[in-house]
């Protein structure tokens, strides 16, 4: 019954330190991966131990026709322990509620915001003598560069960073940066997935641009000048200058990460083995009610033969 939790905390401390030695797209497909497994695996477990003394009420009990004292004595999960995953997945629920209406209303107001600027295909100019550039979401997205960044760089410089900035779009990866968020509101253990998970998205769209430019020592020197300058990125947009860009300069200025097959079929593996402890602590958790249920019917019968 409590193997998922078991797994599923292994998976969310081994996502960071796999992810970082992926390359950056796979790493990122990776960590949001381990994010939904992780967090959906330790949400659903809670949710079935807390069932398990929810099930104990007469009340209930009555509804699914199945029998209290079966229930109690074979089921492993003390009514203390049941209670406490009850009240944590209500917290998760609240949590997650709550930061997805946050980071939705940060994404539309962004939105908003800069859909009243005047674009040239998706480029939209913002007359601010602040250097900032940073990504919009929607339909359709828009990059946002202020003045003051345009006269900062040289237009090598500028053609790195709007690729940068587009290649964001282009792959959607505020859908990746939603999905980590809302994981790690669902439990602290996957905040350095979310972490990690950010950190490669930007790194993924540092390559993109990279590759559009065929520099990837270009695209360095564009990111950090351009976040030596640059005010504070907008919420719920995507920015060039975001994450630990020393961290960013130094993996363009190194070689590319290498395709490592076997850490990946690893962490696939470990994600695999994550659900297949659910769907056996599902099927236990089901022949116990099933064996309740008989005992129940068993009983009925009996009580109506006597009669």
């Amino acid at each position: 019954m409590y193997l998922p939790l078991l797994v599923s905390t292994v998976l969310a401390l081994v996502a960071p330190w796999a992810g970082r030695r992926m390359p950056p797209r796979t790493g990122a497909w990776a960590m949001a991966g381990a994010a939904v497994v992780a967090a959906g695996t330790w949400v659903t477990q809670l949710a079935i131990l807390a069932f398990t003394a929810v099930s104990r009420f007469p009340l209930v009990a009555a509804r699914g026709r199945w029998s209290v004292g079966v229930l109690a004595a074979e089921d492993p999960v003390s009514r203390e322990v049941a209670a406490v995953c009850a009240g944590v997945v209500l917290t998760v629920a609240v949590s997650v509620s709550v930061a997805s209406w946050r980071r939705g209303r940060a994404m539309v107001g962004a939105w908003r915001e800069c859909r009243r600027l005047a674009t040239g295909g998706d480029l939209a100019v913002l007359d601010d003598p602040v250097p900032t550039a940073f990504a919009v979401p929607g339909r359709p997205g828009r990059v946002v560069v202020s003045s003051g960044m345009l006269r900062l760089l040289d237009a090598p410089e500028r053609r790195a960073l709007l690729a940068h900035e587009r290649a964001h779009l282009r792959h959607r990866h505020h859908l990746f940066l939603l999905v980590l968020h809302l994981a790690a509101a669902v439990t602290p253990l996957l905040r350095p997935v979310e972490r990690a998970g950010a950190f490669a998205v930007e790194r993924w769209a540092d390559e993109e641009a990279g590759a559009v430019v065929a520099d990837r020592s270009l695209v360095a020197r564009a990111v950090a000048r351009a976040a030596l300058a640059a005010g504070r990125a907008r919420p719920g947009a995507l920015s060039a200058t975001a994450g630990p860009v020393p961290q960013r300069v130094r993996a363009l200025l190194a070689p590319p990460v290498p395709r490592r097959r076997v850490e990946v079929a690893a962490f696939a593996v470990l994600m695999v083995v994550c659900c297949a402890s659910l769907a056996v602590a599902a099927r236990d958790t089901d022949r116990l009610f099933d064996a309740a249920g008989v005992h129940a019917h068993a009983a009925a019968a009996h009580l109506r033969a006597l009669r």
